[in-house]
This record gives structure tokens, sequence and C-alpha cells, in this order.
């Protein structure tokens, strides 16, 4: 199922004789192995050899080891340098600060800093809405993790964490021109993380919370929403569904049915499940049976938590038991934000007909999406290599620059269906069809038609 991506290409320098047979030799190495050519430049060319950089797509470290020994065992040819190309684009890291003024001159600095900066400080110090108006905070997004839960990989601590931050300021800055800095926190605490986040608020416009796992996250958000007067967001939550939930939308337009006459089967109820749930219940579907490792979830089960038993009491309206295999029969939509190859397409046979499959674990869904397509008439992924990928990329930067134009003091629920409504509206009649439910994340009219929306939502619950 996976194919050679861009997250594991390398670039190798190879000399080679300079043969009339040379090009072709070296790439038809690259495709026996099952690399993906993506790029052949000659760097060197003389007399008897040339030097050649080939660009590749693998599908995993040791994969690219495997291209690269192939090349180095043709004859004549020998292996210079291999370059990763991914790690080349983290060296130094991926965001910076640039003065947004002129410091030009003695006049500036004075204006700039001190001694004028001190009549900015006093007239904040008399109004501390003006910090708004007069520094960085009224475009500033806190992007705060403590790495307990960074993407797959699990517990692996704040500065491993940091790549991940930084790609997330830099995609607020893409999309939509949001000032968004990583604060990586030293500790998984609940109380110091809530401590350290208020004692840092002063700052920022908004707090987006990030790879923090649940059940902490859910804590964490909570308190701070209670305790401060700026948007606090936990993307692994609400990005996530509100994706799923505009998705969700076309996709039933596709095949035709109504939410409130379908029943929907979400596996996985952390952080990311959790949301995707009390978010579609506000789309009022016919029941919602939620599924973990320890399988449905219902009032009866025991040894629930406080989220678990939240669920339990507003989904599965028969409180039903059983496992998810059985769940699925006589469902009409499968949401899956839990663990690789769960089920098979026998599984998906047994749902209702014209079924919608959004797999969405990553890297490895829990369905194959080929398997999934022999049943279900549309289906989705978290995965850049097949249709209808589910991408908080989507949602994250339009809801933030939504928020900040607002000056938003807090979030609810009706900001986040704002984003969902807006970014399912970017696919009108005339583009959706069962390959295409959501947008591209590179489709320009996403970010401003969900900041739109959001800033619309903010208003209306200001009166």
């Amino acid at each position: 199922m996976p194919v050679p991506g861009p997250g594991y290409s390398i670039t190798v320098r190879v000399e080679a004789p300079a043969s009339s047979s040379a090009a072709g030799d070296l790439t038809t190495a690259v495709g026996r192995v099952g690399g993906v050519l993506t790029a052949f430049d000659v760097v060197e060319s003389h007399s008897d050899s040339i030097v050649v950089d080939i660009s590749a797509n693998a599908l995993s470290e040791n994969h690219a080891n495997d291209i690269t020994q192939t090349l180095d065992s043709l004859p004549g040819v020998k292996v210079r340098k291999v370059s990763d190309r991914t790690f080349l684009i983290h060296l130094g890291g991926k965001i910076e600060v640039t003065p947004k003024v002129a410091l030009r001159n003695r006049d500036d600095l004075s204006r700039a800093y001190t001694p004028g900066v001190a009549r900015v400080c006093q007239a904040i110090a008399n109004n501390p809405e003006d910090a708004r108006r007069l520094t960085i905070k009224r475009n500033t997004v806190a992007v705060l993790t403590d790495g307990s839960a960074v993407l797959g990989l699990g517990n692996i601590g704040p500065a491993a964490a940091l790549p991940v931050m930084e790609g997330k300021a830099a995609l607020f800055k893409k999309f939509a021109d949001v000032d968004a800095w990583p604060v990586c926190l030293d500790t998984q605490d609940t109380e110091e993380i809530i401590m350290i986040a208020k004692a840092l608020a002063p700052v920022y416009a908004g707090i987006n919370l990030e790879d923090i796992a649940a059940p902490r996250c859910f804590e964490i958000e909570k308190r701070l929403r209670e305790q401060l007067d700026i948007p606090v967001f936990h993307d692994d939550q609400h990005g996530t569904a509100i994706v799923v939930v505009a998705a969700l939308r076309n996709a039933l337009r596709v095949v035709g049915k109504n939410i409130e006459d379908c029943k929907i089967v979400v596996s996985g109820v952390g952080a990311a499940g959790s949301a995707i749930i009390r978010l579609l219940l506000h789309k009022n579907p016919a029941d919602i049976v939620a599924a973990d490792i320890d399988g449905v979830v219902h009032s009866a089960r025991g040894n629930l938590d406080d989220n678990l038993t939240w669920i339990a009491s507003h989904t599965n309206k028969e409180q039903v038991s059983g496992t998810l295999h059985e769940a699925l029969a006589g469902a009409d939509v499968f949401i899956g934000v839990s663990a690789p190859n769960l089920f098979g397409a026998e599984q998906v046979a047994t749902m209702n007909k014209d079924a919608v499959v959004f797999a969405l674990a990553n890297p490895d869904p829990e369905i194959d999406p080929l398997e999934a397509q022999k049943h279900a008439a549309v289906v989705a992924t978290g995965r850049s290599d097949f249709p209808n990928q589910i991408n908080n990329v989507l949602a994250f930067p339009g809801v933030f620059r939504g928020l900040l134009d607002a000056h938003a003091h807090n979030i609810d629920d009706s900001m986040l269906l704002a984003a969902a409504d807006a970014i399912a509206d970017v696919v009108d009649n005339g583009k959706l069809n069962a390959s295409f439910i959501v947008p591209s994340v590179f489709d320009s009219a996403v970010a401003p038609a969900v900041a739109e929306a959001v800033r619309k939502a903010v208003r209306a619950e200001q009166g």
C-alpha cells in the first residue's frame, strides 16, 4: 500500500563512467529497487566521467539505504555523498524573527527603543487592552507543547517536539500571516503547564496547544479557557474535528444521505476522537457508537475515566456492547483516529450501502484504503498519497486568523462549526465527487473563507 514519498527523499551524488548508457543505468537502478526518481542533474562532466546528483523518494530510511547501495554496486560507479533532503530543510530551524520597522539611525532607535518606547509602555500600563494595538500581541500565537504525544512518535519530550512546533509556526505564517512561536515546556505536570501558560499569556493573543497527551490535554485546555482572556485551541482535538465534520458533510452529499439518518462509528476516543464526537453531536446524527482498545464504549463497561463517562452518556443510544467489528454492521459512516489495520474489506461489506470510511490513523490507517474502496462509496485518509486527505492545515491557520482579527477572548463550538462549514463550502457542486470532498491545503481560498466565517461567529457570540 505505501508508496515512496518526499518524507524520505534523498539526493545521492555519484561519479559514473561517461558512457552513453550511464544515465539509463543509474535511473534503472533506482527504479529496480522501488525508488521514485524525482531529479537527475549533471553537476560535473569530464572526458572519462560524469558526476550526477540523483534525487529520489523512498519508503523508509532502510529503503533509502537500499537505493544508495544499489547505485554504489554498479560497475564503475562511486557514491560520493548522500543527503537526506528532509534533514536539510530543518538545518538551523525553519523560522526566524524579522524586524517590521527600519532601524537606520539614532532617531529610529530613539523611537523604537529608549527613550521613546517608555511612553508606549506607560500607555499600556494605563490601558492594558492597548497591548493588542501597540505590540506583537495582536497577531501572535503560542504553539505550546510538553512533547508527550508528538505525531505518532509518542512521548519524546520537548526538544524532540521542537521541529514539529517550528513547522506549525511556519504553516501559520504561510497560510494566514499569523506570527506563531514554539513554546516547548520541559514539564509534563498539569499544574505547572497551566501556571506557565498563564504566565506567558500577556505576549500572545491566542494559544494553540499541540501534541499533549490525553487525558491531560482535556484538563489543561478546560482550565486555561476558564482562566485566560484569549482563545485556547487544542489543534489535535478541534482542528481534526473541524476538518472531519467538513469532509463528512461533503461525503454525505456525494452519497445522498442526511446525517440525521446515519449511524456513525468512531474508533479512538482520545483527544481527536472525543472532539470529533462532541462536534458531530451538534449535527444530530441518528447515533454515534464509539470504540477503543477495550471495545464499544457504554455506560456499564466500567473503568471509565471522566472523558469516557461523558462519551458513554452522550452516544450509543441503545447502549450496545461488543467489538469494533460488531459495531460496524449496519453503520453508514466509519471515522478512525486510532490504530493501523483494525479491519478489512469484509467488515466494510457489513456496513450500509454507500458507506463512508474515514481511516485517519497515520501513517498506516485502520484499513488499507484500496480494501475499503471495494465496498465503501467514499474513502478518506490522513495520508497525502491518497485522495481526500484530512489535514488540520485546512483549519487552524484560518481559525486563528479569524480569532485574532475579531479580537476574540474565547472560542466555542459555534466558531468551530462555522469553520467546518466554510471548508466544506469551498468544494462547490462543480468540484464535488467521491475523490474530492475537501479542498487542497494549498487552495488559497480556504484560510480566508475560514477566517471570515470565524470572525462572523465571534461577532455573533459577542452580540
